[in-house]
């Protein structure tokens, strides 16, 4: 499997191909690997072994990954060779871009194309490509609910995913299209957790008027991922979401303030509001918040979470994950 910044690959132990496997937001790709990573290592059955394929081998995840038993490969997503390399006598892999790392489109889809190709060169019998919707099919460039970025996507971090799927597609690679959500570790990394107001209060500041918002454990997804593989081709040429809880902003306030053990006020933040903020990439998530809002029924629709329970049975709510993680939450 595969993923940048700490990226995961397999290959069978024996017997023939068997599987393998704004802030802050540029820690995602390490966030869903490790998971998978994790799952891999933690399976007693030894079904798959892991390739862990890092552009810094000797990074303390890639040594952590190293001292478990994993094979650690170097590559480089921007260097097709090197992926060629990566991905040969592997069963699958985990494809995982991140545009958070340089906030390119073209960049992250040159990545995408290479592992993608990389994939059918190297024979693989089931890649999961992690994607998400291309807006441009809910709303035109011309639609001014909200406004249009790069000039030609709503939604930069999504939309270049998405469009993408097409390529994937066209390289004819046993695929699944596997669609994530929001992190709920971006209130710890990405400056989205409560913070203190004038007042001392706290407040919880999320552009998700009255919606519900599907979130999960990042590890999660790398988890769910495990649970597809294990599956063998039951998911190929499928598309599918996964979520551990679907909240509105006011029952995510109300699962912090019974964490933290201190009230916390959920505040609608306006999307203007939110895409007006002064860090880069604002208005790429303030449009994210808004097409998730607006388009609520059909993207939380794809995010079934019992469907997501059936992958990883020990899939966390959002009160699991903020029993081991409120306390790292920044709330200043």
């Amino acid at each position: 499997m595969f993923c940048p910044a700490g990226a995961v690959a397999g290959r069978g132990r024996s017997g023939g191909r068997s599987g393998q496997a704004s802030p802050c937001r540029r820690r995602e790709p390490r966030l869903r690997g490790g998971g998978l990573a994790r799952a891999i290592l933690d399976d007693e059955s030894g079904q798959f072994a892991l390739r862990a394929i890092t552009r810094n081998p000797s990074s303390k995840a890639a040594v952590a990954l190293a001292e478990r038993g994993a094979e650690v490969v170097e590559a480089d997503l921007d260097e097709a060779a090197t992926v060629d390399r990566a991905f040969e006598g592997a069963y699958g892999a985990f494809l995982v871009t991140n545009y958070w790392e340089h906030f390119s489109v073209e960049r992250e889809q040159g990545q995408a194309r290479n592992m993608a190709e990389a994939a059918h060169r190297a024979g693989l019998a089931h890649v999961i490509w992690s994607t998400l919707e291309d807006t441009r099919r809910w709303m035109s460039l011309d639609d001014d609910r909200m406004p249009t970025l790069k000039e030609k996507y709503k939604v930069p971090h999504l939309d270049g995913k998405g469009e993408v799927d097409a390529r994937v597609v066209e390289v004819c690679v046993p695929t699944t299209f596997l669609h994530t959500c929001f992190y709920w570790e971006n209130l710890i990394t990405s400056g989205l957790g409560p913070r203190r107001g004038e007042d001392g209060r706290l407040v919880f500041n999320l552009p998700m008027q009255d919606k519900k918002l599907p979130g999960i454990a990042a590890e999660d997804i790398g988890r769910c991922a495990y649970g597809i593989f294990c599956q063998g081709s039951e998911w190929i040429g499928e598309r599918l979401g996964v979520s551990g809880e679907h909240l509105t902003g006011a029952e995510m306030a109300a699962a912090l303030t019974s964490a933290l053990g201190e009230e916390v006020r959920y505040n609608a933040l306006p999307f203007e509001v939110f895409r007006g903020f002064d860090f880069p990439g604002a208005d790429d998530l303030g449009n994210m918040f808004q097409f998730k809002a607006d388009f609520t029924a059909d993207y939380r629709g794809l995010r079934d979470v019992d469907r997501a329970r059936t992958l990883e049975p020990r899939l966390q709510t959002f009160a699991d994950w903020l029993a081991e993680n409120a306390s790292k939450i920044p709330l200043s």
